[in-house]
């Protein structure tokens, strides 16, 4: 079973393994309590808790914990004079367009300096140890911790990258006297140089640990009360399951999960669909995420910000914005209409709801136009009410002096594809990939009916949307690989290295990376392994991943790392020297995935997909549409737009310009008309 909780809505995909069948379910969120959504979601489905084999979860906690200042209180342990480096950084703002923000505030720091403790120890950059751990230090450290009512302590000390042994020492030290706080040590979460980023991770991740411990207890508590008595899976950032014990210890990895399994998802049906290069479109109730993907593989990247926290951990590359199905419309004291980043969640919810919102949202604009029913919403289990949508809107107009309501709603829906198409030039243009190039792959709730009006901003002809889009974040978690990440810092020139040590290296990576996968029930042509380099030209400052094979020499490697650098930067410098960073090693378990079998479409014609016709507003008029059901599409007869597609959990909108066909695989198929 997947599970993945949206700010609205919580999905579940359902695989039974013996008849190869995948059932879905969708449940109202319940943002104070998540985990009874997910209760609620199991008796939906009606599936006997304890017949299910796994469940794999996609989780926003760390990030809403992080977003909302909801994390632990949590204290720093490092090295004698270096109790500042979260706070001095490298004296740059990295928050997006702040350069010029004449108004602009250094984040905080997660942890107060009163908070931040220093004691005598120390490691030389070269992994020499001519220090250990001072204990009477340490000692006074836990009592001052102790009475601050610390939660948390992250654990970083200069260069433990090279050598872990006091951070080790110090962390045995402390859960000896403070047994009940969370601890965090650089050396396993980040063993790697930079010492502003490895505590700077190091920090977020003990700042999570009490609250995904408390969430994660509570959820395998609710589950094992209903039957469920085997592992919780967790969806990582860079995409793999990782147990609910590794989210406990290193929930800073957790930081993407949900987005991550929808891409996963997505990934899944282009490869049966026989399409490789793809841009995934997620848009749920509360925001939405794309993300690039080339040649079936993701951009990964292992620097973030969340907040203005830099967070070094491997990371799918996935942009998020703050608009949703639920972005609340609203006008500035300028007068000038703006959409999100608010949102109405899933309590109150939309205007059309009923449930006390009184904000136009995109949802409320969608119904006002007719492209969204009143009874569309989870096959009418959720009624919307058009009346409180025009109301939402009225008010609105007024703010504005008196706008039509027919182009008030169509500019809120303008505004709100501006910003998803922006969102994904970020993640194509602007690293030099053409979107146009790419086929767009929409999920969500809200992703199809956008799809379109957004691949006509972005000059894309292709729109693959999967079977039950509004499910798919969850049907991607049952696709997904187990997967750990490992690195360790290697600084050298790239020329000069002895290929046998660099293979040695790589070995004992290797041979962790195996252990801890049969550790987890996998053998054999189960696990493969990817071998990448962190490289860059010597004298600069940051680097470029690049995949190798075992047999790949060092020029092979060079040369590799000079094309990858002209695609990321225009230019290239073979003649300079390339230096080696990190090693990386990425290990996979496989998992059995549901097959895709050929739809069966005897019986299916457009006549009987037809359930209904209504005037749908585009392109500034009204236009008589056709509404269609999803499931009784025949499969590979053109439904030529206008028209709207409507399925259990997703509306998709087909405008004048564009048609729409079923495949063999059961994808829905939008083009552009040619004859437009």
């Amino acid at each position: 079973m997947g599970i993945d909780v949206g700010g609205t809505f919580t999905d579940f995909a359902l695989w039974d393994t013996a008849k190869d069948v995948v059932t879905f379910a969708k449940v109202p969120s319940t943002p104070l309590n998540e985990a009874k959504g997910v209760i609620d979601g199991l008796k939906e489905l009606g599936c006997p808790v304890e017949e299910i084999e796994r469940v794999v979860h996609g989780t926003t906690v760390g990030t809403n914990a992080i977003l909302q200042g909801k994390g632990a209180r949590v204290g720093l342990l490092t090295t004698r004079g270096f109790r500042d480096v979260i706070e001095i950084g490298r004296t740059q703002r990295l928050v997006p367009n702040s350069m010029f923000n004449a108004k602009f505030v250094r984040p905080t720091p997660l942890v107060p300096r009163r908070l931040r403790f220093e004691i005598g120890e120390r490691v030389y950059a070269n992994g020499a140890k001519p220090k250990g751990v001072d204990r009477e230090e340490l000692d006074k450290v836990a009592k001052t911790a102790e009475a601050a009512g610390i939660e948390a302590m992250a654990v970083c000390f200069l260069h433990s990258y090279r050598d872990p042994r006091n951070e080790d020492e110090a962390g045995r030290l402390l859960k000896e006297r403070l047994p009940s706080v969370a601890l965090s040590l650089s050396s396993k979460v980040i063993p790697e140089y930079r010492e502003f980023e490895r505590f700077s991770s190091t920090v977020v991740n003990a700042y999570l640990m009490p609250v995904m411990m408390n969430y994660l207890n509570a959820l395998e508590s609710d589950l094992k009360r209903c039957g469920y008595e085997k592992k919780i899976f967790i969806i990582s950032s860079s995409g793999g399951m990782i147990s609910a014990s590794s989210a406990q210890s290193f929930p800073v990895r957790t930081i993407l999960s949900g987005p991550a399994g929808g891409v996963n998802g997505a990934i899944h049906f282009a490869r049966e669909a026989g399409v490789s290069d793809i841009i995934t479109y997620d848009m749920g109730g509360t925001s939405s995420d794309v993300c690039l993907v080339k040649h079936l593989l993701p951009a990964v990247s292992p620097e973030h910000l969340l907040s203005g926290l830099p967070i070094k951990t491997l990371q799918m590359e996935i942009n998020t914005i703050g608009a949703g199905g639920g972005s609340i419309a609203w006008t500035d004291e300028d007068r000038r209409l703006k959409v999100g980043p608010r949102s109405a969640g899933a309590n109150p919810g939309p205007t059309s709801y009923g449930r006390g919102g009184t904000n136009p949202t995109i949802t409320d604009a969608n119904l006002f136009l007719g492209r969204l029913g009143s009874k569309s919403l989870l096959r009418g289990k959720v009624e919307l009410y058009p009346g409180l949508a025009e109301d939402s809107l009225k008010r609105l107009s007024k703010a504005l002096g008196g706008l039509e309501l027919h182009t008030l709603a169509e500019g809120i829906l303008r505004i709100a594809v501006t910003k998803m198409a922006s969102a994904i030039k970020e993640i194509s243009v602007e690293k030099g990939h053409d979107p146009r190039d790419y086929v767009l792959v929409p999920y969500g709730g809200a992703g199809p009916m956008h799809a379109a009006d957004i691949a006509e901003a972005l000059g894309i002809t292709s729109i693959l949307i999967p079977r039950s889009p509004g499910n798919l974040s969850a049907m991607g978690l049952i696709v997904s690989d187990v997967r750990h990440d490992d690195v360790r810092s290697w600084i050298r020139a790239l020329g000069s290295i002895d290929v046998r040590l660099l293979e040695r290296e790589f070995e004992t990576l290797e041979e962790r990376a195996v252990s801890f996968l049969e550790g987890e029930g996998f053998s054999g042509r189960e696990i493969s392994l990817q071998r990448s380099l962190d490289l860059r030209y010597k004298g600069q400052a940051f680097e470029l991943n690049i995949r190798i094979k075992r047999e790949d020499s060092l020029k092979d490697i060079a040369e590799r790392f000079h094309r990858r650098f002209r695609e990321a930067y225009g230019h290239g410098h073979p003649e300079r020297q390339v230096e080696l960073v990190n090693l990386r090693l990425s290990s996979f378990g496989a998992v059995d995935r549901p097959t895709l079998p050929p739809l069966d479409s005897g019986g299916a014609s457009l006549k009987r997909a037809k359930k209904d016709e209504r005037p749908v507003f585009f392109q500034g008029r009204v236009q008589g549409t056709p509404i269609y059901e999803r499931n009784l599409l025949p499969c590979e007869e053109t439904v030529n737009g206008p028209a709207v597609i409507e399925e259990d959990g997703a509306t998709t909108v087909v405008p004048p310009a564009w048609k729409a066909r079923v495949d063999s695989h059961n994808n829905l198929l939008l083009n552009r008309r040619r004859s437009e």
